[in-house]
């Protein structure tokens, strides 16, 4: 009952990257600061070590099963650290909104429904932050006034799924305005929902004060969009009204590594 929803919500899941400037705050045991939340490096690697243990676990599990002697490879999960605080960051934020908004978040979408296609067992909190986002973001997406998009802004959209491997390559922008339903005409169209949700992020994150540690920016909506047979999870470089923004400020402090988002497995 729940999987034709939960399609539906993850359908008009937020598409977008957040550009955040530093304010102030540059504690280095901390990966991000949305107001007077703290969100440690720790915490982080604590959400992430649990994904990576509980998904070599089911994998091990698995391949008892078959025989088979999986590799070190094949025993560690895509997910990386910058997906973990994407996450955090933008619950915190979305979580925000629907406060201001008078909004209600139902509890639908478990993690259950997502650990098949997101590859990490429903019981790890990152899958259960997933569901919690998916909640967030669809609300929003359904109350969110959309807005209109460049074609900047589309290709960018469609640029992350192709990378993904999830749409055909070398579409004309025409053509992908009209696979995507932005045609200009009327007001549907997911990507004018996810720049609008996009956008509302961005405008609570400078409301809040909020700064990101150097190593994770820049920092990530968690996006995820259903092809009709199965869900894709990815991030997209933050996109405002005029196009995708790639020039990201950062502080003075360099990051020690590099750590642009991933896409997870389907």
């Amino acid at each position: 009952m729940r999987a034709r929803r939960l399609i539906a919500a993850a359908s008009v899941a937020a598409l977008g990257v957040l550009s955040l400037g530093a304010c102030g705050k540059s504690a280095p045991d901390v990966a991000a600061y949305v107001g007077d939340t703290r969100y440690s490096i720790d915490r982080v690697d604590e959400i992430y070590d649990n994904a990576q243990s509980m998904y070599a676990a089911a994998v091990s599990a698995e391949a008892v099963q078959s025989g088979a002697t999986p590799s070190p490879e094949q025993l560690r999960s895509s997910v990386t650290k910058q997906d973990v605080l994407n996450l955090l960051v933008s619950i915190d934020l979305g979580k925000r909104v629907v406060a201001a908004q008078g909004l209600q978040v139902p509890d639908e979408v478990k993690p259950e429904q997502l650990e098949q296609q997101l590859r990490i067992p429903a019981a790890a909190e990152y899958a259960k932050l997933w569901g919690e986002w998916v909640d967030i973001s669809a609300v929003l997406g359904e109350k969110l006034p959309p807005v209109e998009v460049s074609d900047k802004s589309v290709m960018a959209v469609y640029g992350a799924i192709e990378k993904a491997g999830a749409i055909q390559s070398g579409l004309s922008v025409a053509e992908v305005r009209k696979m995507f339903g932005e045609t200009g005409e009327g007001e549907g169209g997911f990507v004018r929902g996810a720049t609008a949700l996009s956008s509302a992020l961005q405008a609570e994150a400078e409301k809040a004060g909020t700064s990101i540690n150097p190593q994770y920016r820049p920092i990530g909506v968690p996006s995820v969009v259903s092809t009709g047979q199965s869900l894709v999870f990815y991030s997209l470089p933050y996109i405002d009204h005029d196009g995708p923004v790639t020039d990201i400020s950062t502080p003075e402090a360099p990051a020690t590594e590099s750590a642009a988002p991933a896409t997870p497995g389907v």
